[in-house]
């Protein structure tokens, strides 16, 4: 059998691995369940489930904060038990390709590459590309020609704003705004007006489901504990208190956004304004956006089809077209 190649996207609230022998991505939540001190309890979305909700004794956490490796040996656990999964329980030798963020240092960039090595997977070659140059092959942006190609990539921790041409960045700022932060400010409004707390899960689901209860002109039923009585209760809110609740964050990816246009060539500042913003990343669904950061840059917003998913079929398309591979790089130093 040929030598399997895993192209990885270690996202903090998702892991998307793609297999090249299966040709297929698996999606799991980036999550682990600790028992005691050091008891694999359960891991990936069945971790999710217990969240918010396991006893004392359950460590229920993400390895990854703000795009970086917070906790590496939780992460060895759960890229070794994905990976098995993958090859139907038993590890083989593999090439890997992971995913890293640009704006983050090479000492956290480092830290990708000894995860995988000291994984227990038999990694044979570890390569590394920019998570932004992933990003636009996923988007199927030719990232090797000398166009200019803003990509905004919106994460659940980070946004990552990346300026791409001759298959390399250009420029790149990675801010600390992202699904995480929306959730938060939607629980903030509600327990402001409502006088009601609600769980991390409850924000997330208003969240996403925010454009279908506009459209149908609905509000958003929330479960929580009442401040006040201190007992459980159901309470209808109002889309528009949602949408207030997340215009601050919107404004300030949309000014670090300007920030970047501001300091790009003028000949790579022509073609963005072509082509427009590519606008990806699981969080860039949420509701309203694409059309708050089209009208605060007077630009044309393109909409990944599947945003989740962009890195991880960019690093697919590396491992499978020999046009690509050159965008692969080993960390200097540790190539075997």
């Amino acid at each position: 059998m040929a030598n399997n190649t895993f192209g990885i996207d270690l996202g903090t609230n998702n892991i998307k691995i793609y297999s090249h022998n299966e040709d297929s991505v698996m999606v799991e939540k980036n999550m682990i369940a600790i028992e005691g001190k050091s008891t694999l309890f359960a891991y990936g979305n069945s971790a999710f489930d217990m969240y918010e909700k396991a006893p004392a004794n359950i460590h229920i956490s993400y390895p990854l904060c703000n795009g970086v490796i917070a906790d590496i040996k939780n992460m060895e656990t759960l890229v070794r038990y994905f990976v098995t999964d993958l090859m139907k329980g038993s590890i083989r030798p593999a090439d890997y390709i992971i995913a890293v963020p640009t704006d983050v240092t090479e000492v956290e960039k480092r830290a990708f590459y000894d995860l995988i090595k000291d994984a227990n997977v038999k990694a044979k070659k570890i390569m590394v590309v920019e998570k932004a140059v992933a990003d636009g092959l996923g988007m199927d942006i030719d990232v090797k020609n000398s166009q200019g190609v803003l990509v905004v990539n919106v994460g659940y921790d980070t946004t990552e704003i990346s300026i791409l041409s001759l298959g390399g960045i250009v420029l790149s700022r990675l801010i600390k705004v992202g699904g995480l932060k929306f959730d938060d400010a939607i629980k903030n409004a509600i327990r402001r007006e409502f006088s009601l707390i609600v769980g991390g899960k409850t924000a997330e689901n208003v969240k996403i489901s925010l454009k279908e209860l506009e459209e149908e002109g609905r509000g958003a039923v929330v479960y929580g504990r009442d401040i006040v009585t201190g007992l459980p209760v159901e309470r209808e809110i109002p889309t528009k208190l949602v949408d207030e609740s997340l215009e601050e964050h919107f404004y300030t990816i949309i000014d670090n956004v300007k920030v970047i246009l501001e300091r790009t060539p003028p000949e790579l500042a022509a073609d963005i304004y072509k082509h427009g913003i590519y606008l990806t990343g699981g969080a860039s669904q949420v509701n309203h956006l694409a059309e708050k950061l089209a009208k605060g840059t007077g630009l044309r917003v393109n909409v990944s089809e599947n945003p989740v998913e962009s890195v991880v079929l960019g690093l697919s398309k590396i491992i499978k077209e020999d046009n690509y591979k050159t965008v692969a790089y080993a960390i200097e130093g540790m190539s075997k």
